[in-house]
């Protein structure tokens, strides 16, 4: 680890000395690069040299310990400087993790409403207002793609597009099967009912660079568009449906008055729901020789519950119960997703021990 660290630190000198050239920004995509780069090092790299220094000082106090006046001083100071490079040496290997390479990336963010009937559609509309309240709190613009509304409210299918920087990273754990237990407001005797939703966390896809999509494995139906809307509803056959033949997969779009646009969206889709196959194949190697935050890709493994009577949510996969509904549910999800991230962290950390 030293060493590669010794090379990070003499990759930031070189980067300091490239950024001080006269027309450096003549190139912008270089220079965006260096400078992206060397944002990425500049902590890693403090953080080796109070690593160096707390080595440093227990040399110096080594030194000391033949003097007898100073040697109880020399002892604890010792101690001290061999807990921070135990310490420090954690956070190092934390930083020195290998990156998932959709963490800064934009997501689709898809819910849809499973056992429950209405209260399961309320429940999605629920949980979508969930993650658009933390989006605003972490100034990601939301945008609507597809929605699917119910009769009492909700939705039974909804996606979003989240466009943020590492909207991934913090809500890629989200995926999975979520559960609810309430008393929904059409419960004439005050029953608690159970229902459940599904939520799929997918990284926006390059189509040109992430996922190859033949023209020909495609299918492109156009149709009038159902719902809210008015007149132009009934004028002009703007929804799209796109079928990928070859993986089965089905995206429609309808939420623009443009066929264009809407096809645009649903191709946008498509390419994240081809990317999400593969990401969750690769998952479900992993998961098989280790436990895994992301899952096995089985979107039917229930990964959380939302216990409205008693006010609390509990993350099965950490054991995590917050006695906060009221706040979760509000968007305040920092607390969870800081736990999720730092569960996974320890489990690469114990990956790469093994």
């Amino acid at each position: 680890m030293l060493s590669k660290l010794d090379q990070l630190t003499q990759r930031l000198e070189e980067l300091n000395n490239l950024l001080m050239q006269e027309g450096v920004t003549s190139n912008m995509d270089s220079y965006r690069k260096m400078t992206r780069e060397h944002a990425e090092l500049g902590p890693l790299v403090a953080l080796y040299g109070d690593y160096t220094t707390a080595a440093n000082d227990i040399i110096t106090a080594q030194d000391m310990l033949s003097d007898p006046d100073m040697k109880d001083f020399a002892q604890e100071e010792i101690q001290a400087a061999k807990a921070r490079m135990e310490q420090l040496e954690i956070d190092l290997q934390k930083m020195l993790l290998p990156k998932d390479p959709n963490d800064e990336r934009n997501i689709f963010l898809e819910v849809r409403a499973g056992t429950g009937g209405d209260e399961a559609a309320l429940f999605a509309g629920d949980l979508l207002r969930m993650y658009m309240r933390y989006a605003e709190r972490n100034r990601w613009q939301v945008e609507m793609i597809s929605e699917s509304a119910s009769e009492l409210g909700g939705y039974k299918e909804a996606i979003v597009r989240v466009v943020g920087f590492g909207a991934y990273s913090k809500l890629k754990f989200e995926s999975g099967g979520h559960r609810v237990q309430r008393v929904p407001a059409t419960e004439t005797q005050g029953r608690i009912h159970t229902s459940a939703c599904t939520v799929a966390v997918m990284p926006e896809a390059d189509e040109l660079e992430d996922v190859n999509i033949n023209p020909a494995d495609l299918r492109i139906d156009t149709y009038r568009a159902s719902g809210a809307g008015g007149q132009h509803i009934n004028k002009t056959d703007s929804a799209v449906r796109i079928t990928h033949l070859p993986s089965g997969i089905v995206v429609e779009c309808q939420d623009d008055r443009s066929q264009h646009k809407n096809k645009a969206s649903a191709m946008k889709v498509l390419a994240a729901r081809i990317k999400d196959v593969q990401l969750r194949e690769q998952q479900a190697s992993e998961a098989a020789t280790r436990k895994s935050l992301i899952g096995s890709g089985d979107r039917s493994e229930r990964i959380r519950t939302y216990n409205f009577p008693q006010g609390r949510m509990t993350d099965h996969r950490i054991n995590l119960t917050l006695y906060k509904l009221d706040f979760i549910m509000d968007g305040e999800l920092d607390e969870l997703t800081n736990a999720l991230a730092a569960e996974h962290q320890a489990e690469l950390l114990a990956a790469l021990g093994g």
